[in-house]
């Protein structure tokens, strides 16, 4: 069966306007009579009207749908309300069925089959006979006659379209008002799924909220059965430690019992840890008081051996240089004989001016000094720093000590103050020896209460100008910024200004120190050596001690000054640009030197002006020459030939410091 809608989709097809046939009828005025060679062409107008008529029959036959349009709203009512019963339930196939009853039944127009004609049947059932051509009246009579009954048809055609035009707006508002109630059950539909959707999600989750429970409870189950077990094991226990608890309240009567006799011990013992501890103070003060006393016997035995005090070092024969010829140099040996430290020196030299003169050779001429301890070229440098170790170590007792290696270029300065190159153990020179020692004197006096703070600076002094050798970045070469200025207003204690000074506390710290000076200071080329110093370094070490318990504080200075060359100038010699360079250097040293020799012959001879200001070296030295220091001078001098003029003249200078005596040095404490 078809749909409505097609069914109303049929019905509005039949509104299109129906294609006329063309008439076929003669015009008015046309001649009636007609030749006789006219006569055959009559019969093609008969053929034509034979057509019309077929058309007009095709008109009047071709609407074979009226039948099925007749009968189209009961049988498509009924199977609309189907289909809507079907998916709407009850209710709404009711509401259906009774608007299909209520609708009017429309009557059935007889249709007549196709091929039949509208033309009634002759009387006496006889066709009727065809006109002859020439009857043209006859023709037009019948042509009025089927005109006649076209147009009945037609009227009966007209009033048929009229009321299946009623019959399709009853069933187009019917139709809209089942697709309003369709709609609305669809609504209702959509809200009835959503609901039965909701349902079962919350099925779903109910479902899954037991198996959770389930799952937990199988696990609860699981849990009381493992404590279950552990109550048992806890019970079992319970009564283990009970027994334990017993044995242990036995024991414990058993410990009282013998606390209170440990008591009693304890009571003596603490009496005789009170007699220790008294005891212990007695031996502490007493310790203290040997400590005093080995520092004044230090001091004392420092003081015999003397304030000033020189040490002569004769260097090695380097490779590549000259054997120097036998009885140059000699060592006399000492009063013990040879076992004693060599403390004479002589040198051996020939006049050969006074050979041309007399025409004989001359005997060599011989000049013999006597200092505090010589060294000949085989002494280490273990052997060096054991003899001023001592002294050394009175700068943790508070004297201010100060060392000097004086000489001229390559008799072997730096190589005694600094060490030698490759960072050979061997090799140190005085400095890192020296705060070696003091590091390690401190760590074994903090045992007694003292406490050491160390602060090391170190500068060189080229041309009377004071330059930092620990500067690093833009700061280095800036000498003209060091200035030697006091401390505070009416403080002794002298400072650099602009100058870095680093607390130490080990070796290492000491090395990269020296490392850094090593690379900044003014080195050149002279023709006694490849590269020679040509300022004074002075390396200061402030050492500050303190003892907390007994409020003791003392403070000194340890200075290790690498004098430079000392050698003089030759008045002969072409001076270029790099000569006079060299030349100003020369002279400001020596001026240096000459200030050092006056400084300590004033202090010898208890003059009351002492030349500090007339050199930065003096200057900056001055509480490390005063009486209350002790001072110890190395005279480095060459075995070779060659240098046995400015040799002697080095032995020369040191002898007259070893003749100066300076007074009694005094520690400073607080």
């Amino acid at each position: 069966q078809r749909s409505p809608l097609l069914e109303v989709k049929g019905n509005t097809e039949l509104k299109r306007p129906r294609i006329k046939a063309p008439s076929r009828l003669p015009l008015s005025g046309s001649r009636l009579k007609r030749r006789p060679d006219q006569m055959e062409d009559g019969l093609e107008p008969e053929k034509k009207r034979t057509r019309g008529l077929g058309a007009t029959t095709k008109i009047t036959t071709s609407h074979p749908r009226v039948l099925s349009l007749t009968t189209v709203p009961q049988t498509q009512g009924q199977t609309t309300a189907q289909k809507v019963s079907k998916k709407t339930g009850p209710r709404c196939s009711t509401a259906i069925a009774t608007g299909l009853k209520n609708q009017k039944p429309v009557p059935a127009v007889p249709v007549q089959k196709p091929g039949t004609s509208a033309v009634p049947p002759m009387a006496g059932g006889k066709k009727p006979s065809k006109r002859p051509a020439w009857d043209l009246k006859g023709q037009l009579c019948d042509l009025n006659a089927e005109l006649k009954r076209c147009r009945e048809r037609t009227q009966t055609l007209d009033q048929e379209n009229q009321q299946l035009q009623d019959q399709l707006r009853d069933a187009q508002q019917q139709a809209k008002a089942l697709g309003t109630e369709r709609r609305t059950l669809e609504g209702h539909l959509a809200k009835v799924q959503a609901q039965a959707e909701q349902g079962q999600q919350e099925l779903k989750n109910l479902r899954a909220c037991v198996l959770e429970l389930e799952e937990r409870l199988s696990t609860q189950e699981g849990l009381v059965q493992e404590l279950q077990k552990k109550q048992v094991e806890l019970q079992e226990e319970r009564r283990g430690l009970m027994s334990q608890l017993e044995e242990k309240e036995r024991r414990l009567q058993t410990s009282e019992a013998a606390l209170s006799s440990s008591r009693a011990e304890v009571a003596s013992l603490w009496q005789e840890t009170a007699a220790q501890a008294a005891l212990l103070a007695e031996r502490e003060e007493r310790l203290h008081g040997l400590e005093m006393e080995r520092r004044r016997l230090h001091n004392q035995l420092q003081e015999l051996k003397g304030n000033i005090r020189v040490f002569c070092r004769v260097r090695p024969v380097l490779p590549g240089e000259p054997t120097p010829p036998p009885g140059l140099l000699l060592f006399p040996s000492g009063p013990g004989g040879p076992s004693d430290p060599p403390t004479r020196l002589s040198l051996s030299r020939s006049d050969e001016r006074r050979a041309t003169l007399s025409g004989a050779p001359a005997p060599p001429t011989r000049h013999d000094f006597s200092f505090d301890r010589v060294f000949p070229p085989g002494s280490g440098q273990d052997e060096v720093f054991e003899e001023i170790a001592m002294l050394v170590q009175s700068a943790l007792d508070g004297y201010p000590v100060c060392i000097f290696a004086y000489g001229q270029t390559g008799s072997g300065k730096t190589f005694t103050m600094e060490g030698g190159p490759g960072g050979d153990p061997q090799l140190e020179g005085l400095i890192p020896r020296a705060l070696r020692h003091l590091f390690s004197v401190a760590k074994e006096l903090s045992g007694q209460g003292w406490t050491y703070s160390f602060v090391a600076s170190y500068v060189e002094i080229y041309n009377e100008t004071v330059r930092d050798l620990l500067a690093t970045g833009t700061r280095k070469g800036q000498g003209g910024e060091c200035e030697i200025r006091r401390a505070g207003p009416g403080s002794e204690e002298l400072t650099v200004t602009n100058a870095r000074y680093v607390p130490v506390s080990c070796e290492k710290e000491v090395e990269a120190l020296l490392h850094l000076a090593h690379q900044n200071r003014a080195v050149a080329r002279t023709a006694q050596n490849e590269r020679s110093s040509r300022s004074h370094s002075v390396f200061q070490l402030q050492i500050s001690g303190q003892h907390s318990s007994r409020g003791l504080q003392c403070g000194a200075s340890l200075s290790l000054v690498d004098l430079a060359g000392s050698e003089r100038l030759d008045p002969g010699l072409a001076l270029g640009p790099g000569e006079r360079e060299r030349l100003r250097e020369t002279q400001a040293i020596n001026s240096s030197l000459s200030t050092l020799g006056l400084v300590i012959m004033a202090l010898s001879n208890k003059e009351s002006h002492v030349p500090y200001r007339n050199s930065k070296l003096t200057y900056l030295l001055q509480n490390s020459l005063g009486g209350s220091a002790k001072m110890l001078m190395f005279v480095n001098i060459s075995p070779l030939e060659e240098n046995v003029s400015e040799s002697l003249n080095s032995l020369r200078f040191a002898s007259k410091v070893n003749q100066c005596v300076i007074g009694t040095a005094q520690a400073n404490r607080k």
